[in-house]
């Protein structure tokens, strides 16, 4: 009997996304699957429902999701829908793990095996499933076009016998994937583009689109990258020069965009209160960390702020989806890349190489339990942490038994005070914190 794979209906208001496409369908029923798309799923990325019956998918409701082995989605499911999921069910998404612990747990307790996608790992064979750079590359398109709307002046120069419109000066701030897609694109405008970057090696990449680099040249900037291609943290002194030129080169630009992301952190601020304040009127910074506290100091997820001096802040939520139709397309595209490799083409099932190193590095939950090494500690650690239930005769909270002691020989519990019993308590508590730095 074939597996059963469901694409699910975003219930987030925000996302327009889907995780599924009239393409990636056929292909999954090609392979044997019997797949239940929930109706209107695909809706505001402009694929009707029919377009997913055509290549022999099958239209249903939400209900649905309880028979499904596999399920397909954009966001991580919530509490009340994982009510609905069958138990072992394999669960590919975003899941945005960092600080949501609960919505972690949640999922162990409903026992599906979650992936989360952003996890993947950046190697030449994942490159297909990669959703971090396909929704980034068109997060950083549509900055450019959204901060170009608010500007509401042309960006190319224009020579006309009426006189002569001056290219608008765009500054992208960040120079990973969604940095060079905004550079590629404002230069295509025609806008005058400079671009910064901690990274030494990203400037002759910021070169090759036409764009200027700027940034303090000195030896610490140029060791400032580690072995893997990351940005080492700088110096006070480097972040206070690179600081007074980047406020320098703010105060004449007309369009900012900052791309810098943390994984599980909390965005870094790049751009001041009194950068901002030094911009001229009518000029725009579209803010793409925004949804993790933001870039710029004043950015407001969800809104446009306009600032006394005249200049706008874009903070939109989920940008790649205000381009849905296209960033659905590729992100069905990644999901299906990795669900091929857990596919057993012989007998159509889904079959999950557990030593696989695509499954290691995204695998969140699994049999009822948070697996994935940056959650499993912390996840035992709010377990430990939890109020032991008082029984009468039996534990009082200071009992040896309630600190999981009570598979040791009486005679070691004796010798030791209860008082000083709780280091174990305390050994999960600090584990917990050096994983949350990791």
């Amino acid at each position: 009997m074939p597996g059963t794979i469901f694409i699910s209906k975003e219930i987030d208001a925000i996302e327009s996304r889907v995780g599924a496409s009239p393409e990636t369908v056929k292909r999954l029923v090609g392979l044997g699957f019997e797949v239940v798309v929930e109706s209107g799923a695909g809706t505001s990325s402009r694929i009707p429902d029919a377009e997913f019956a055509a290549v022999g998918g099958k239209i249903g409701k939400a209900a649905d999701v309880a028979k499904a082995d596999v399920v397909l989605k954009v966001r991580r499911p919530s509490e009340a829908e994982l009510k609905g999921y069958k138990a072992g069910a394999a669960v590919l998404a975003t899941m945005d793990p960092y600080g949501n612990d609960a919505a972690v747990a949640a999922m162990a307790k409903a026992g599906v095996t979650a992936f989360a996608m952003e996890f993947m790992p950046r190697i030449t064979r994942a490159q297909v499933m990669d959703v971090l750079s396909s929704q980034a590359n068109l997060a950083g398109y549509q900055a450019v076009i959204d901060g170009a709307a608010e500007y509401d002046r042309a960006l190319p120069m224009m020579m006309t016998a009426a006189g002569t419109v001056p290219a608008a000066k765009v500054f992208i701030m960040g120079v990973g994937v969604a940095g060079l897609q905004a550079i590629a694109t404002a230069r295509r405008m025609g806008a005058i583009v400079t671009a910064t970057d901690v990274r030494p090696a990203v400037k002759e990449q910021v070169a090759s689109l036409g764009a200027k680099f700027l940034a303090v040249e000195d030896e610490e900037f140029k060791a400032a990258e580690t072995a893997g291609g990351y940005a080492k943290e700088m110096s006070k002194e480097y972040q206070a020069k690179q600081a007074a030129l980047t406020a320098e080169h703010i105060a004449k630009q007309d369009i900012v965009i900052t791309t810098a992301l943390i994984p599980g952190r909390p965005a870094p601020k790049l751009v001041s209160a009194q950068m901002v304040a030094s911009m001229k009127p009518g000029s725009v910074l579209v803010d793409l960390a925004v949804e993790r506290g933001g870039n710029v100091e004043g950015a407001v997820a969800g809104k446009i702020v306009t600032t006394a001096n005249g200049a706008k802040i874009v903070g939109h939520l989920n940008v790649p989806g205000r381009v849905a139709a296209s960033a659905s397309l590729l992100y069905a595209k990644n999901l299906f890349a990795f669900l091929e490799t857990m596919v057993d083409k012989t007998s159509k099932q889904i079959a999950i190489n557990r030593d696989d190193e695509l499954v290691k590095a995204t695998m969140l939950t699994d049999a009822g339990k948070v697996v994935h090494p940056n959650f499993a500690n912390a996840a035992a650690a709010a377990a430990a942490d939890k109020p032991k239930p008082v029984v009468a005769g039996h534990n009082r909270g200071d009992d040896p038994a309630a600190d999981g002691a009570a598979t040791k020989p009486a005679k070691s519990a004796a010798k030791k005070p209860a008082a000083k019993k709780p280091a174990a308590p305390k050994a999960s508590g600090k584990k917990s914190s050096k994983q949350g730095d990791a």
